[in-house]
């Protein structure tokens, strides 16, 4: 009922008929036209000039009306991605699951997309799927009440024109979204068929924008979470990535818990976050994450992952020098073990893998505070990275704070204080003195320097 009234209060008028939208006005809305991107405007304009229908559509007018900045826009249109192509000089098609074209106005790429319809043979189209009924190749296109009807969750099925400056709301979306309600569009055990990683989009919608996920679309999530196992690594990692790069990632960790999702995507989770050490390091990471999101500044995926897999590859790492493994040597197959298992779910960049093995290998060096180890340290590339993890470790209780207090004077510190700073080396650190080796003898003959 409370749907109902406020789409009236927005512009629906008469009766309720199956694929009648509800156009709402500006004075409604509030969303203004200088709030989009210029490219995205002139991407728009160029697909109306040429006697398309073309909005904006999908998170962009979802976030603006809830008071966010959209980190991009997205257009949808009647054309065909041929027909998109030549409307624009710098564009091209791309997408294999569903074909999209990318057009280039200055320095902002803008995504488009064709309308898509329905799919099934109900319909006289047939998607192709996997087993477990997952879409992998679905180049069906249709109408715009089709492409409403086809996308996820209500709030994201709104497309804005800002040549009127009107929204077109087949689902209640704008009513969802004022309600604080995320609802799925259609039979969620369906849609989550088609799609597993819906699941995960839910978690993360809901604590971006501040929704409570509507009973009958979390409901079905916990019996249906073994769905993520068919979802390519690839697509797994990149939907994890925006989960903890959301600005939320706590809030999305804990709700991925309790809706019975954290096993899917990082099988070591659940045992990391029922350690109370390793839960309070993973908590202080992923709150720093979020102030960091909040206040603009850069975050390292490598760094989010290097504390999300820490304490499992202590574990390992004990494992192997318990076993008799140097304690170098056992650290690096403690790195290579966890991030095998995680290769499993998550197909992580070997960039990013790269930058989460140089992190773990330093933290044994600043244990490392004589002779020149410490300005070797200094050097490294991913220094800075590292020296957070150890300010995390010491934070969480992890070890003893004298190791990062040490760190922070010495880095901060002149060179004459750091020399004074440098602690005398242990009997094991201390290094053999290397024979020099004695010229060769004298016997008259040329050497062969090729040799």
């Amino acid at each position: 009922m409370i749907r109902k009234f406020i789409s009236r209060v927005l512009g629906r008028k008469g009766p309720e008929r199956p694929n009648e939208p509800a156009i709402i006005a500006l004075a409604q809305h509030g969303l203004q036209r200088d709030q989009i991107s210029r490219g995205c405007q002139r991407t728009v304009e160029g697909l109306q000039e040429n006697g398309y229908q073309a909005y904006i559509v999908g998170g962009a007018v979802r976030d603006l009306l809830a008071g966010l900045k959209p980190k991009d826009f997205d257009v949808a249109t009647n054309a065909t991605p041929e027909q998109v192509r030549h409307c624009f000089r710098r564009s091209r098609i791309i997408g294999r699951r569903f074909q999209i074209v990318h057009v280039s106005m200055g320095a902002e790429t803008i995504e488009v997309t064709t309308f898509r319809g329905h799919h099934g043979e109900h319909a006289g189209n047939k998607a192709q799927t996997d087993e477990q009924g997952r879409v992998l190749r679905d180049n069906v296109f249709g109408s715009q009440a089709e492409d409403a009807a086809r996308r996820d969750f209500t709030v994201n099925a709104l497309y804005y024109d800002p040549t009127s400056e009107t929204i077109t709301d087949y689902h209640h979306g704008v009513a969802d979204l004022q309600q604080k309600t995320l609802r799925m569009i259609g039979d969620p055990k369906t849609r989550y068929r088609e799609d597993p990683v819906r699941m995960l989009r839910a978690v993360r919608l809901a604590a971006k924008l501040g929704l409570t996920i509507d009973p009958a679309a979390s409901g079905p999530i916990r019996e249906m979470s073994e769905l993520i196992d068919n979802v390519p690594p690839s697509r797994l990692f990149d939907e994890m990535l925006k989960l903890l790069t959301s600005g939320h990632a706590l809030h999305c960790v804990r709700q991925l818990r309790e809706e019975g999702l954290h096993n899917g995507l990082l099988p070591l989770l659940d045992v990391i976050l029922g350690q109370p050490l390793g839960e309070r390091f993973v908590m202080l990471a992923l709150e720093a994450t979020d102030r960091r999101v909040a206040e603009g500044k850069p975050i390292s995926p490598g760094f989010l992952f290097a504390t999300l897999l820490w304490h499992e590859v202590l574990a390992k790492w004990q494992l192997f020098k318990s076993g008799g493994e140097p304690a170098t040597p056992a650290l690096f197959l403690a790195m290579d073990e966890v991030l095998e298992v995680q290769a499993e779910k998550l197909a992580i960049t070997r960039r990013i893998a790269g930058d989460i093995k140089d992190i773990w290998a330093l933290q044994p060096r600043f244990e490392q505070r004589s002779g020149k180890r410490p300005y070797g340290v200094l050097q490294h590339p991913r220094f800075k990275a590292g020296y957070d993890f150890l300010l995390l470790r010491a934070e969480s209780g992890e070890l003893e704070p004298a190791t990062s207090v040490w760190w922070t004077e010495f880095l901060h510190a002149s060179d004459e204080a750091r020399a004074a700073m440098l602690l005398p080396p242990t009997p094991g650190e201390a290094r053999k003195r290397r024979r020099r080796r004695r010229p060769p003898a004298i016997t008259g003959q040329t050497p062969n320097l090729q040799e």
